[in-house]
C-alpha cells in the first residue's frame, strides 16, 4: 500500500498538472513561423498585402514592435490562392508573382502587369441611381466594389418603398483588352406598403406592449428604415434578449410584419462603479434594475450615488403601455428622489416626485406630468463673515408643485453622432412656490440643434433660451434659476459654475431669470476613428425676465473625439476667449449637438 501511494505522489509531481496547482508557470507554446518579405509590388502598399495574406505585422503606432513581417506556418499552403484572390478582386488578372521559401524567409516576387479599367458604363433604369453607381471611367475595376454598388441600389429601393423591384447588373470583361464594361438594368416596380402585425414568443408581454413600439405602421409605405426603427425601438424596451422583424413575406405589394421575440431570461441588472465626472470629481455610483417588472416590460429601477459635492437616490417606475386612443399608446412613469447638491456658494437639499404621462413615436416624445419639490437653501461658509451673509442668497426652505410639458422633435440621423438633421425642445412648468407670501411662477425653456456634413466636414449650431416669469421676483429657491457651463452650454467652465453675468470676465453666484446659450462646432477626421474639433460657446445670463441686453462670456476651444461602438468619447478643452486664464475641460460619451 505503501509502495503504491508513494508511486502515485511521484506521478503527480512530475506531471504539468501537479505544477500548474501550485502556480508554475507552463512553457509557452509558440508556433513556428516564416519572416515574410515581399517586392515589386508599386500599386498597392505592404500593409494591405500583409493584411490580405494573414501577415502578422506592427501599424505605424506601434513603435515599440519589431518591424519584421512574420506569417504562421500553418498559413503557407494557402498564400498561392491568396494573393490570387486578392489580385482577382482588385482587377490585376494579369498579375504573376513566385514564391521562395527557405529555413527561415518566404520571398514573394510580384509582376501587377497591366489592370482592367472601366471602359463603359451604361445605365437604363426607371429610378435615379446614378449617384449610387460610383465608378468612373478609366479607374482600375474592383470586384468588391462591383458587389458593393449592387448592393446599394437594393437597399435604397427597398428603403424608398420599392419592394418588387427588378435588378440585372453586369460586367462583361475583356481580358486581352484589359477592359471592363459595366451594365446596370432597374425597373422599380410598384411601391409596397407595411402589413398587418403578428407576434410571436411573448410569454408575460402583452401583444399591445410590442405593438406599441411598430413604427412601420399598417398601410404606410414599406421602407427597411422603418423596419430598422422598428427594432431599436422593441429593444429600447429593455426586455427581450433577441428581436427578429421579419418582413420577408409579400403578398400583392402588401408586406405583412412578423415579429419574433424571446423575453429577458436574467432581468436583473445591477451596476456599481468609480469614475470621475467632471463637474463633482471622484463619484461612486450603483444601480439596480429589474427589468419586464411584473411583465409588460415594465421598468424598476434604484439608483444611488455619492461624492464630495453630490449625493443622490432615485427610485423610479415605467409602464410603457397604460392605456390607447385609436392606436395612440399613452405610458405612465414615477420618480421619488433625494439629492443633496453643493452649488458655486450655496447647498441645495431636494425631496421630489414626478409622476407623468407619455406618447413615443419614431421622432417626437411628448411628456404631460406633475411634480412636488421640497427644497432647503443654505448658504456656504465661503459666504459668510461671522453671521452676515456676504452676498444675498435666498435662503430657506420652499414648497413647489407644479404641472409641467416636456416635448421633443428629434430629426438626427444618430442620437449620439449626429451627422445630418435637426433637434427641437421645448420644456414649461407652471408652479407655485410656497414661501411666506406665496408666488406664481413659469419656466420656459427652448433648445433647437441644427447638424450638416459636408463630405467629411461636420458643422453643428446649438441655441438655447429659457426665462423664469415670477409674481414675486426671487421668490423661488436659487437652484431654480438658469445657471450655465459644462459640456451641453459653456465648455470655458464646469457645470453650472456660471451664474448672473457681470462681465466678460465675471459672473456672480445668482441663478438667472434669463437664459440665452448659442454654440457653433466643426468635427473633421484626423486619422481612422480620431476626429478633431473647434468650438465656440457664448452664453447670456440676466437676473431680470426676458432681459436679452447683458453682457456675454464667449469661449473658444478645441476637442478630440475617437469613435467606439457605443458612441464618440469626447473631449474638450474650453477657454474665456477675454480671460484665456479661465478654462474648463470637459469629457463624455455622445456629442454636444
Amino acid at each position: 500500500m505503501f509502495k503504491k501511494l508513494c508511486i502515485i505522489l511521484l506521478l503527480l509531481v512530475s506531471t504539468p498538472l501537479w505544477a500548474s496547482f501550485f502556480g508554475e508557470d507552463e512553457k509557452e507554446v509558440v508556433l513556428p513561423t516564416h519572416i515574410v518579405e515581399i517586392s515589386g509590388e508599386s500599386y498597392f502598399d505592404e500593409s494591405q498585402m500583409y493584411d490580405a495574406l494573414g501577415v502578422e505585422h506592427k501599424s505605424m503606432f506601434e513603435f515599440w514592435k519589431d518591424d519584421t513581417a512574420t506569417i504562421n506556418d500553418k498559413l503557407l499552403p494557402t498564400l498561392h490562392a491568396s494573393l490570387r484572390a486578392f489580385y482577382d478582386s482588385e482587377g490585376f488578372y494579369d498579375a504573376t508573382y513566385e514564391i521562395k521559401e527557405s529555413n527561415t524567409t518566404i520571398l514573394i516576387e510580384v509582376t501587377e502587369n497591366e489592370p482592367v479599367r472601366v471602359r463603359d458604363i451604361n445605365i437604363s433604369s426607371d429610378h435615379d441611381i446614378s449617384l449610387l453607381v460610383t465608378f468612373e471611367k478609366g479607374e482600375v475595376f474592383k470586384a468588391k466594389k462591383f458587389i458593393t454598388v449592387k448592393s446599394n441600389i437594393m437597399g435604397q429601393l427597398l428603403k424608398e418603398g420599392y419592394c418588387s423591384y427588378d435588378l440585372d447588373t453586369k460586367a462583361y470583361v475583356d481580358l486581352e483588352k484589359h477592359v471592363v464594361d459595366l451594365r446596370y438594368i432597374v425597373k422599380k416596380g410598384g411601391v409596397c406598403t407595411f402589413g398587418a402585425v403578428t407576434v410571436t414568443g411573448n410569454e408575460s408581454i402583452d401583444d399591445e406592449v410590442i405593438k406599441s413600439r411598430v413604427r412601420a405602421e399598417e398601410g404606410a409605405r414599406f421602407s427597411t428604415e422603418l423596419v430598422k426603427d422598428t427594432s431599436d425601438a422593441l429593444y429600447g424596451l429593455q426586455s427581450f434578449d433577441s428581436v427578429l422583424v421579419g418582413v420577408d413575406r409579400k403578398i400583392y405589394n402588401v408586406v405583412p410584419i412578423d415579429i419574433t421575440v424571446k423575453e429577458m431570461e436574467k432581468p436583473y441588472r445591477f451596476e456599481a462603479g468609480l469614475g470621475y465626472d467632471t463637474y463633482v470629481g471622484p463619484r461612486v455610483h450603483s444601480s439596480i434594475t429589474k427589468h419586464n417588472f411584473l411583465g409588460d416590460a415594465q421598468k424598476l429601477n434604484l439608483q444611488l450615488a455619492w461624492s464630495k459635492l453630490e449625493q443622490l437616490a432615485i427610485l423610479s417606475f415605467y409602464r410603457p403601455v397604460l392605456f390607447d386612443i385609436s392606436d395612440y399608446y399613452v405610458g405612465i412613469g414615477a420618480r421619488l428622489g433625494y439629492s443633496n447638491l453643493e452649488f458655486d456658494g450655496f447647498q441645495e437639499e431636494k425631496s421630489f416626485f414626478r409622476t407623468y404621462l407619455d406618447h413615443e413615436t419614431k421622432r417626437t416624445k411628448l411628456r404631460l406630468g406633475f411634480a412636488f419639490e421640497a427644497i432647503s437653501i443654505r448658504a456656504l461658509d465661503n459666504l459668510r463673515t461671522g453671521d452676515k451673509l456676504k452676498f444675498a442668497v435666498n435662503e430657506g426652505d420652499f414648497l413647489l408643485a407644479y404641472p409641467y410639458i416636456d416635448f421633443t422633435y428629434d430629426a438626427r440621423d444618430s442620437k449620439l453622432n449626429p451627422k445630418f438633421g435637426y433637434y427641437l425642445k421645448f420644456y414649461s412648468e407652471l408652479g407655485l412656490s410656497n414661501d411666506e407670501e406665496s408666488s406664481l411662477y413659469q419656466k420656459t425653456l427652448l433648445e433647437g440643434r441644427f447638424i450638416h456634413t459636408f463630405e467629411n466636414l461636420t458643422l453643428a449650431a446649438v441655441g438655447v433660451v429659457g426665462t423664469i416669469d415670477e409674481d414675486k421676483r426671487k421668490s423661488l429657491p436659487e437652484s431654480k434659476y438658469f445657471f450655465a457651463g459644462g459640456a451641453f452650454s459653456n465648455r470655458a467652465y464646469g457645470f453650472r459654475e456660471l451664474g448672473v453675468i457681470i462681465s466678460p470676465t465675471e459672473d456672480s453666484i445668482y441663478g438667472a431669470s434669463t437664459w440665452v446659450n448659442v454654440s457653433f462646432e466643426a468635427d473633421y477626421p484626423i486619422w481612422g476613428d480620431l476626429y478633431g474639433a473647434v468650438f465656440t460657446d457664448n452664453t447670456m445670463l440676466t437676473a431680470d425676465a426676458y432681459d436679452f441686453s447683458g453682457e456675454v462670456i464667449s469661449s473658444a476651444g478645441l476637442g478630440v473625439r475617437y469613435m467606439t461602438p457605443i458612441g464618440p468619447f469626447k473631449l474638450d478643452v474650453g477657454m474665456n476667449v477675454a480671460d484665456p486664464s479661465q478654462y474648463g475641460i470637459s469629457f463624455q460619451v455622445g456629442q454636444s449637438f
